[in-house]
């Protein structure tokens, strides 16, 4: 909406409610497959052993029906807002079956694993950008951006993992990928990619929206929170489901969005003249 002004209408509301539910569905699908295909692997791990699935409590074919059941609501969903919406859903749920479904199973591949789960970001930034009903093309560097941040959370993820997992048979056992990890490289590649990030996020910017420069000391703020729980033993990186009780990381969090969302709407034009080209 504050790239493409035609679409600041509250027209966009029942649109993006009725996205908002189809996207949960298909993510509740992935989700479903994920316990299900990852439960012989959970019983490897110290904390994960315990889950549904992985002990025994669910019933297999109702998790399959519930898998296929809520994709294909999610997919109805979609497909009443538009074919675009609709083909996004389903390359995000198919990004969950090439994730978890062998022989591909790309969750158990080294770098791939990470880079593989976190096109879920781009894919779920066009699923809203259709459901505002914009005619403007996605900017690719800010999909590549907000892809190359979903990687170093994921990588950092990847790091909490393994360090929770002190026998290294075990982790292998757990996750076939950290036969291969080990700190050095995770820790190396979350440099990689969040660097990525910000250079993406930064060509976006000059083209599109110059105020969101200032931007960056909070979205550096929000890195950082988050690198320093992935280096504390048991950290709760581990589980993103419990990074809210983080008070830190949850302030950040709150204040980068409120800033940014501010930054789409207002223009500053002496910080565009600041950075102007100087030389001849």
């Amino acid at each position: 909406m504050a790239i493409d002004p035609t679409t600041r209408s509250w027209d966009v509301l029942p649109h993006a409610l009725l996205g908002l539910l189809s996207i949960g569905l298909i993510a509740s699908s992935n989700y479903t497959l994920n316990e299900v295909l990852d439960a012989p692997y959970d019983r490897n791990h110290p904390d994960k052993q315990g889950r549904p699935v992985a002990s025994g409590r669910v019933s297999l074919p109702l998790a399959w029906v519930q898998w296929i059941l809520l994709m294909l609501l999610g997919a109805g969903l979609a497909w009443l807002l538009s074919p675009a919406y609709l083909w996004t859903m389903m390359a995000l749920w198919l990004m969950g079956c090439v994730y978890n479904i062998p022989p591909v199973r790309t969750k158990e591949l080294p770098f791939l694993d990470v880079i593989s789960e976190s096109v879920n970001n781009p894919i779920r930034m066009m699923a809203g950008w259709f459901i505002t009903g914009s005619q403007l093309p996605t900017p690719a560097s800010l999909l590549l951006s907000y892809w190359a941040f979903g990687c170093y959370f994921m990588d950092l993820k990847r790091f909490a993992e393994l360090r929770s997992i002190s026998d290294a048979s075990r982790a292998a056992s757990y996750r076939r990928s950290f036969a291969y990890y080990n700190e050095s490289r995770l820790l190396s590649s979350a440099l990689v990619y969040i660097s990525a990030a910000n250079l993406l996020f930064g060509a976006f910017l000059m083209r599109y929206q110059l105020e969101l420069v200032l931007s960056f000391p909070f979205i550096a703020w929000v890195v950082g929170e988050y690198f320093r729980l992935a280096l504390w033993p048991n950290s709760p990186v581990q589980a993103p489901e419990h990074l809210f009780r983080q008070k830190r990381l949850m302030l950040s969090i709150l204040l980068c969005s409120a800033v940014i969302a501010l930054l789409l709407f207002v223009r500053i034009p002496w910080l565009h003249e600041f950075f102007l080209p100087t030389g001849s």
